[in-house]
């Protein structure tokens, strides 16, 4: 094991063009210390691994392992670290290293790819791990919790229409509609499906229908409202979300609706107002984070009114 050490010590050393005598001073012991460790008469304490790993640009473990390959830089290793591992620590590791060259201005064009590519495993990794939760939530059922399987139901549709699935969400939300006509939350899933699918025309035809079906549910006058929005029909957009106001929504979804529609419209002084008493609205609730939000979505709005 202390011949693979030394000998990867010597390795790094050269494939980063570093003398003993600058290992040395990097490190601040003397060229005989450096060299010890490398004929394996002696190892560097625990305390120094981690400077020579940083100063070699590689892990304290590559040391220790055969065939091992010095790369450019530091954030190179971790990035192929997190490749391996999938652990979320790791890619964290990586990005902050990243972000140092960039800050540094020494970002090399294998250095782009290679971050590039840790976001894409992050990325692929982060879908899988989304699809496994969400069927976790999906087994146990509507009684666990209606809130978190009704919204989960919503965001495996929405990632499957990222995928491009639209035409699966919506046959299969069709079946599921048929099968439970009387459940406005499949119903809702319905016009969200078509929505996600861009068919705005569809989605209006089918909103009627829901709407005519379940006259007091908040939520389905919120799909009518992004509908007709998207169809260019904002007098109507706006009548669905004031309807969706006078039943009593979730969480001020009226009012957000309504303060993008009349910035969407460039009334700017009305769209402010709006999320002002979103704000104000959530403060009294006790949900200060989200009113912050809502505070600053009004400052964004008060800037376009300013230019």
């Amino acid at each position: 094991m202390n011949n693979i050490f030394s000998d990867n010590l010597k390795e790094f050393r050269l494939a980063k063009g570093l003398t003993q005598e600058q290992v040395a001073e990097k490190l601040n012991v003397n060229s005989q210390t450096v060299s010890r460790w490398e004929c394996g008469t002696t190892l560097p304490d625990v305390l120094t691994l981690p400077e020579l790993a940083r100063l070699y640009e590689v892990t304290v473990d590559d040391f220790y392992k055969k065939n091992t390959v010095a790369y450019d830089n530091y954030a190179q290793r971790l990035a192929s670290v997190f490749e391996d591992t999938h652990d979320i620590e790791d890619f964290m590791r990586a990005d902050a290293e990243f972000k140092k060259l960039i800050k540094s201005n020494s970002l090399t064009t294998r250095d782009m790819w290679e971050y590039g590519i840790i976001h894409y495993f992050l990325m692929h990794y982060g879908k899988e791990n989304t699809f496994h939760w969400f069927e976790k939530v999906l087994e146990q059922g509507e009684s666990a919790d209606e809130f978190a399987y009704w919204k989960t139901r919503t965001q495996k549709m929405k990632l499957c229409s990222q995928l491009g699935k639209d035409e699966e969400n919506i046959n299969e939300q069709q079946k599921i509609v048929e099968n439970n006509p009387d459940n406005v939350n499949e119903w809702s899933l319905l016009l969200a499906a078509y929505m996600y699918a861009g068919r705005y025309e569809e989605a209006h035809e089918e909103f009627k229908k829901a709407v005519a079906k379940f006259p007091e549910e908040w939520e389905l006058y919120i799909h009518g409202g992004d509908i007709a929005k998207k169809l260019g029909k904002y007098d109507e957009a706006m009548q669905h979300y004031n309807k969706a106001g006078e039943i009593g929504s979730y969480f001020c979804d009226e009012l957000y609706c309504k303060a993008s529609l009349y910035e969407d419209l460039g009334e700017y002084e009305k769209s402010v107002e709006m999320y002002m008493k979103i704000a104000d609205t959530l403060r009294q609730r006790g949900y200060d984070v989200e009113a912050d939000m809502a505070e600053k979505d009004a400052e964004k709005v008060r800037r376009k009114i300013e230019k």
